[in-house]
């Protein structure tokens, strides 16, 4: 089951995890400073003179922070798929981030400052917290109480698309109890899951103990059983449209079965000042903090380039990008290719261990250094921290003439990072961007300012892990 928070779609599951972790980080907080000083429960009410007001703010911000840098590490994502190594690397790494980040912040903020004593003992708290948390949750929560039980009505070509759902992501959410044929269907899912009907369709829900109703008929023109969708919604049961379903349950917009009368029609594409405000505003404030981060390595990554490839040799690549509304602009990147390249003006595909790739350029790929010189198209209003990648105009003509709703992507400014890069690794043919589309489209169609500071902080993972370079 999912459960909607600022326009986007959780985990029932994972958000309850994430509730119990933030009271064992809150609690951590309080736990060390009763370690710290002597195991005297006095702080409470009376703080020491170096515990200068109360605890509950400080151990706030700890529980805020260390559930920002799990998220960051993909420890609240449903497509998390690393081992118990990746796993163990993971909380290490995140763990330690919120110890760095939680102990400038209370040294920063006046009077909030606890000692560094207290905030390590709280880190580790924190860790061996998450530990028995996740362990117990694993064995003690059964995680088909969160998952949302639907009837599938129809039984063909589209219901099957139901059916084959194959990556346990997509499927965490739900159980399909059974289909229902349409009149006049082919057959098209496994016979066993058809539910024989007795009665109607609301009798057959109470029978089940469906909570929903999905329409997946091949042919809603003849048969379309409007009075009983209309009684289950009056008996408590949701009736949703199949495309609907499966962008809530799989975070993106089905091609194969997309129609435009749902993008036309549906919730989203909300592109008004307020919107356009914020999102600038993220741009501008984000751009500029990590330009101030990043100043010293977008230097060294320059004298790099320089010394492996001579002092002519140019520090920037320069390349024609499609953005908003289709309108091209210069990307900036450092080079990280053999300036030939592309001596025969033909463009290509980015492969895995493409030898045009130097040696320094190998490197500030897989850290992503490479990228840095795109915030100063952030801030020439170019390009957005979060969006679809922009792609060269000669792959944006071909793949628009092949995959349908392509252009539709350029609705919104193209992005440093964005929800396709998350969700579906480096992309470099046209299957991979057909199925990179579908991930775009879900973020035009849902894209919020909080929508985006979520993927912001999930870009870490990417950066620090190297997840995708190419």
């Amino acid at each position: 089951m999912r459960i909607r928070v600022f326009g986007h779609y959780v985990y029932a599951s994972i958000a309850l995890l994430a509730i119990i972790e933030a009271l064992v980080f809150f609690g951590a907080v309080y736990g060390a400073a009763l370690i710290r000083f002597h195991g005297s429960l006095r702080f409470l009410s009376d703080p020491p003179a170096d515990l200068s007001g109360a605890l509950w703010p400080r151990a706030l911000l700890f529980s805020v922070v260390t559930m920002l840098c799990l998220l960051a590490f993909g420890l609240y994502s449903s497509r998390q798929r690393a081992r118990l190594l990746g796993m163990a690397l993971r909380i290490i790494l995140a763990v330690l981030m919120a110890f760095a980040v939680a102990s400038a912040l209370l040294y920063l903020i006046p009077n909030l400052w606890i000692g560094r004593g207290v905030v390590g003992l709280a880190a580790l708290g924190a860790f061996l917290g998450m530990i028995v948390s996740r362990t117990v949750f694993s064995r003690v929560v059964d995680e088909n109480v969160f998952k949302r039980r639907v009837l599938i009505y129809g039984a063909g070509r589209s219901a099957a698309t139901i059916a084959e759902l194959r990556r346990r992501a997509d499927r965490r959410g739900f159980h399909v109890v059974g289909f229902v044929p349409a009149a006049g269907e082919v057959l098209a899912v496994d016979g066993s899951r058809v539910l024989a009907r007795k009665g109607s369709l609301v009798e057959l829900c109470q029978e089940h103990d469906a909570a929903e109703v999905v329409v997946a008929m091949d042919d809603r023109r003849r048969g379309f059983p409007i009075s009983e969708l209309l009684n289950c919604r009056l008996a408590g049961v949701d009736v949703t449209e199949q495309l609907t379903f499966l962008e809530r349950e799989t975070g993106r917009v089905r091609l194969d079965i997309l129609n435009p009368a749902w993008l036309i029609f549906g919730e989203g594409f909300r592109r008004n000042a307020v919107r356009r405000l914020t999102a600038r505003t993220l741009d501008l404030s984000a751009a500029l903090v990590v330009l101030a981060l990043a100043w010293p390595f977008m230097l060294l990554t320059a004298l790099a380039i320089k010394i492996e490839d001579g002092l002519r040799a140019p520090v920037l690549y320069r390349q024609r990008r499609v953005g908003l509304l289709g309108e091209p602009f210069e990307l900036m990147k450092f080079r990280s290719m053999r300036v030939d390249a592309e001596k025969d003006g033909q463009a290509r595909w980015a492969s895995k261990g493409d030898p045009r790739v130097t040696r320094v350029g190998a490197f500030i790929r897989k850290v992503r250094l490479d990228e840095l010189p795109q915030l100063l198209n952030v801030l020439r209003g170019q390009m957005s921290f979060v969006g679809p990648r922009p792609e060269r105009p000669e792959f944006v003509a071909e793949l628009a003439e092949r995959i349908p709703y392509y252009i539709e992507r350029h609705s919104v400014k193209p992005g440093l990072t964005g929800w396709a890069q998350l969700c579906y690794p480096y992309g470099s043919s046209e299957q991979d961007a057909l199925e990179k589309l579908q991930y775009d489209l879900y973020y035009v169609k849902n894209n919020t300012l909080l929508f985006d500071l979520a993927i912001l902080v999930q870009t870490a993972e990417v950066v620090f892990l190297g997840k995708g370079a190419r």
